[in-house]
């Protein structure tokens, strides 16, 4: 997809990415700042935020991409200390760290070395800054058996917190049973996976021209479509355990389920699900991604503050003020507050202390 590959080079062979689309200020070097305390209700909070990503050029390289200093896509002046300044600044004391797969074509070969490389190199980042990462592993989703090993070895062998994945495999939705293996070794070992879109090729024409749509609407949208069809398609019935955040605030679904619980009443032969639609939003969770204090307090009304977790797509400046928006919102009770600053993702990425 247009600017998704935005690369900025870090410490130990990591290089801190992001969604694209806003570069400008990706360019400016963090001002040094002192570590924001946020706190609510007169208790010190501990901010997590789960949208936030990273490359490994090391496993670039094996797909044939390398990640140039000088190239245009890459981020100058952009250390990991950098990183930590802005992360200071907004009040972000942790992130959960996730690549978005370009990987998805590779042979099996080369993705699992792919694979390999940046699991490894995940875990020795967290482990070198453990209050400051956790890191979900990477899988090859194109060979489903695979990926279930894969998610295991990450999850125990390198104390990775669940998995991130895209949208789609090749075209192929996430709710074919051939893609089962891996959505029951997930709901098995109790991790959360993590969707990031990774764009709509059969849409390229139609997101032609300004405003930059294929990542302006189109992740939304991808969003969208990755949740509907895990819901209708039933992959949420057969693995009702199964915890998946869905990147950008659930796209478009939670600002017009009803239509979906509507359609089953249209057409009742194309809803053989257990519940109405709008009922497996409220197991689902959400990066708190949608700008506005009335578009969280709508998120916040449709799904619940405890399937909210805040979200800033780092290095890319989308939500530069994600702290303060949860801080700022009205309605939110001080509970609601906490859940979604980093209580909710503490939990599902098993962060102690």
């Amino acid at each position: 997809m247009t600017n998704r590959r935005q690369f900025f080079k870090g410490a130990a062979g990591v290089v801190f990415t992001g969604c694209g689309l806003i570069e400008h200020s990706a360019h400016a070097q963090a001002p040094a700042a002192r570590r924001r305390q946020v706190s609510v209700g007169g208790r010190r909070m501990r901010t997590i935020d789960i949208h936030a990503h990273v490359i490994i050029p090391e496993a670039t390289a094996l797909m044939g991409v390398r990640t140039a200093p000088n190239n245009a896509s890459v981020m100058a002046a952009a250390t990991e200390n950098d990183r930590f300044g802005r992360m200071d600044e907004w009040g972000t004391d942790m992130q959960a760290l996730s690549i978005n797969p370009t990987w998805y074509a590779v042979e099996r070969d080369v993705a699992t070395k792919v694979i390999d490389v940046q699991n490894e190199k995940l875990a020795e980042l967290c482990a070198k800054y453990p209050d400051r990462f956790v890191a979900f592993a990477s899988v090859a989703l194109q060979f489903p058996e695979l990926a279930a090993q894969q998610l295991e070895v990450g999850v125990k062998k390198f104390n990775l917190r669940g998995a991130a994945i895209g949208g789609h495999v090749n075209g192929d939705e996430l709710s074919d049973p051939k893609f089962d293996p891996f959505w029951k070794k997930a709901e098995d070992l109790g991790c959360l996976v993590f969707m990031h879109p990774q764009g709509i090729p059969e849409l390229d024409k139609r997101f032609k021209g300004g405003g930059g749509l294929a990542n302006t609407i189109g992740n939304p949208l991808e969003t969208t479509m990755f949740l509907s069809h895990l819901i209708f398609d039933g992959t949420l019935d057969r693995f009702p355990g199964l915890k998946i955040c869905a990147a950008h605030a659930g796209g478009y679904l939670p600002s017009y389920s009803a239509r979906s619980d509507y359609a089953c009443v249209r057409n009742p032969e194309a809803c053989k699900i257990k519940k109405h639609p709008t009922e497996y939003l409220k197991q689902l969770y959400y990066d708190s991604m949608v700008f506005t204090p009335e578009g969280l307090r709508h998120l916040v009304a449709e799904c619940g503050a405890s399937q909210i977790m805040i979200g800033t797509d780092y290095p890319f400046p989308w939500s530069t003020t994600t702290v303060d928006h949860v801080l700022t919102t009205p309605g939110l009770s001080d509970a609601d507050k906490r859940a979604i600053l980093g209580e909710t993702a503490a939990k599902l990425l098993k962060i102690v202390g």
